[in-house]
């Protein structure tokens, strides 16, 4: 591990043991984790209000668990709360259809077909994820929710360079999964001569 990696966990070990004394010293922690903590169920719950949930849930049980984690290890320990957290939103999600009431009144937000196609691409990034290994997924899923090489290194419990790697691959295939899963466009022509 670099040596911002290092002085990372050590500055982790110190805020831990300050938090352990005294449980208003958490709020340094929080204020270090809480974006990339929420990025991260961002990306994977897909809505503001799920992600904003399950970021509070996080950081509730983190302080209500803080005895029992090791402080050069916090990132670790406080992604994998927030992993269980997003597989417990997932599982008690019920399929409803959802009520739009504000749906009546005209909006300058985006037409109908754009947030179509947006939902449909955000629905087969998801899909391509699902399909990657869960270390090249929670590689990709923790970049995009823009936590920093290191840090994914430090989740995975993987160097640094074999996290670039994982990466790399999980990237490539993705694009491969992506572009098979595009159709391509057809050219339409007129059969009425």
């Amino acid at each position: 591990m670099t040596m911002d990696g290092v002085r990372l966990e050590q500055e982790d070990s110190v805020l831990v043991a300050e938090a352990k004394a005294s449980p208003a010293a958490f709020t340094a922690l929080y204020r270090r984790y809480v974006g990339p903590i929420y990025r991260y169920c961002y990306v994977r719950l897909g809505t503001s209000e799920e992600a904003e949930d399950a970021t509070s849930k996080v950081f509730v049980k983190a302080l209500a668990g803080l005895a029992g984690c090791r402080g050069d290890r916090f990132a670790a320990w406080l992604f994998r709360i927030a992993r269980n957290v997003v597989i417990d939103t997932y599982r008690a999600r019920r399929p409803a259809e959802e009520l739009d009431p504000a749906g009546e009144y005209a909006d300058p937000a985006p037409g109908p077909e754009a947030e179509m196609l947006a939902k449909a691409e955000a629905e087969a990034l998801r899909a391509a994820l699902g399909r990657l290994s869960e270390a090249q997924r929670t590689a990709i899923e923790l970049q995009l929710a823009g936590w920093s090489g290191l840090q994914i290194a430090q989740v995975l419990d993987k160097s640094p360079q074999a996290c670039r790697m994982l990466r790399f691959r999980a990237l490539r295939r993705l694009r491969r999964l992506l572009d098979a899963a595009t159709p391509q466009s057809e050219e339409v022509g007129d059969d009425c001569a």
